[in-house]
Parts: C-alpha cells; sequence; structure tokens
C-alpha cells in the first residue's frame, strides 16, 4: 500500500471506531448505572464485544482465534498476553470467552469518548504510585472473589522494542498464586504489523490470530514460586510468538 492510501485506510478505520465507539457509550453508561457492579460491566464487556465486531468486520481487521476449546469457562481464569497494538482491545473483546475484567494504565481514561467507557470496564492502575496499585490489586481480586475473570498484559504496556516480548511486571503472577487461580496465556499474532505503535502510517488490513496456549494451574505454589512461574509463561508466550509468526 502506498503512503496515500494507508492514510485514507487509517482515517477510514479511524470513522469506524469512533463512530461505532460514540453508538455504544450511551448504553454502557445506561446499564453500568442502573445495574449491579458486577452485572452493569458483564453487560458491557457484550457490547464491547458487538462494538469489536462492528469494527472489525467493515476494516479488514479480521480476528481468528485458536485453541478456544482449551478454555475451560465454567472458572475463573487469570488471562496474561502480549501487548504491542491499539488492536489489541479488539482482539480480546473477540477472542477471550468469558466476561472479564482486564487491567489497564489510568491515562487511558482521558481519552474522549473512549474514556468514559474505559472508566467503567477496566481496573486502572497507575504505575507510578504504590497506593493505586495496591488498591488495583485489592479490586481484581474481588473481581476473582465475585467469579470473574481478569486480564492483565504482563508486560504492563505496548511493547515497542523489536523482540517478541517485553520484560513481565510480577502482578498477574503474585494475584494468581494469592488467589490460587489458573492462569490462561494467550498470543495475539500480526498485531503489531497490522497496527505499529511505533509506525501506524504502516497500518494495512489483515488477521489478528489469538491463540490460547492452555491452562496453567498454580495449585500449591507460593510467592517463593513467582519467579519460576513467571518465567514459565514467558517462555511459553515468547515461543508460541516464534513459532506462529
Amino acid at each position: 500500500m502506498t503512503k496515500i492510501i494507508r492514510i485514507l485506510y487509517l482515517f477510514y478505520a479511524s470513522t469506524i471506531f469512533i463512530a461505532l465507539m460514540f453508538l455504544v457509550l450511551p448504553f454502557v453508561l445506561i446499564f453500568t448505572s442502573i445495574f449491579s457492579k458486577t452485572t452493569g460491566k458483564k453487560i458491557a464487556i457484550f457490547l464491547l464485544r458487538c462494538w469489536a465486531w462492528g469494527f472489525s468486520i467493515p476494516s479488514f481487521f479480521w480476528v481468528k482465534t485458536i485453541n478456544k476449546n482449551l478454555v475451560d469457562t465454567s472458572k475463573s481464569h487469570i488471562y496474561v498476553g502480549n501487548h504491542g497494538s491499539y488492536l489489541d482491545a479488539i482482539a480480546v473483546c473477540i477472542s477471550v470467552p468469558q466476561h472479564f475484567s482486564p487491567l489497564g494504565k489510568i491515562e487511558m481514561a482521558k481519552v474522549p469518548i473512549f474514556g468514559s467507557i474505559y472508566s467503567r470496564v477496566v481496573v486502572m492502575i497507575d504505575r507510578s504510585s504504590k497506593e493505586s496499585r495496591e488498591k488495583s490489586v485489592g479490586l481484581l481480586k474481588e473481581e476473582i472473589e465475585n467469579g470473574q475473570s481478569v486480564l492483565i498484559f504482563p508486560e504492563g504496556t505496548m511493547n515497542k522494542t523489536s523482540a517478541p516480548l517485553s520484560d513481565f511486571y510480577d502482578g498477574a503472577f503474585r494475584i494468581a498464586i494469592e488467589t490460587q487461580t489458573p492462569l490462561m496465556p494467550f498470543v495475539m499474532i500480526n498485531n503489531r504489523k497490522l497496527l505499529p505503535r511505533i509506525a501506524p502510517l504502516k497500518v494495512r488490513p489483515g488477521i489478528i490470530k489469538t491463540v490460547f496456549l492452555g491452562e496453567i494451574s498454580v495449585k500449591g505454589l507460593s510467592l517463593e514460586d513467582l519467579p519460576m512461574l513467571k518465567q514459565k509463561v514467558y517462555a511459553m508466550m515468547e515461543q508460541a510468538l516464534i513459532k506462529f509468526n
């Protein structure tokens, strides 16, 4: 695609993204206001799945899910995946087969329109604040105690390096051990190629593949096992990214 075509395509896709966000926003605000926190979030996640499909099909950012059968939807999981593109929100909304509470940076709540929905669905964290980190961990544990799954990008932010993954934070693995909740690692393939974080004008249509890698039990593990668990998941995801790319 030439530069002009890429610019036009990015404008086209962005217009769809924003228009659908305007359409979904009032319903998210209404349902998260009149229902309980848990029920409101479930409805909001359903609406965001509709938004994601509504964006994916006409924008030609299609999502293919692999190994969804490995997810036991009868129990809670801590989903951990790679993060390298703004398209990741679309992929997880379409691919994750359970209701979930995602952990996200507090800065995103300032984005017009999107931020209004974001603040109603996401457990927000300011990584520069110890108090915020502790509060977000507590909120995620509450979600798990209420039977919900959670989603955490262990890299903490979008990977801007040339490596398959950035270093992982401890949070997801600490919560998994402390709540004895199984991890469900997954990788998103092509997300960085289709809409690079550092070079958005290299955008192009294509298929994002979300690959679930199988449940990892943390039964009986203690915090002493955290480094081992983190390295195990990192190696599994890195190997999958290399294999599928």
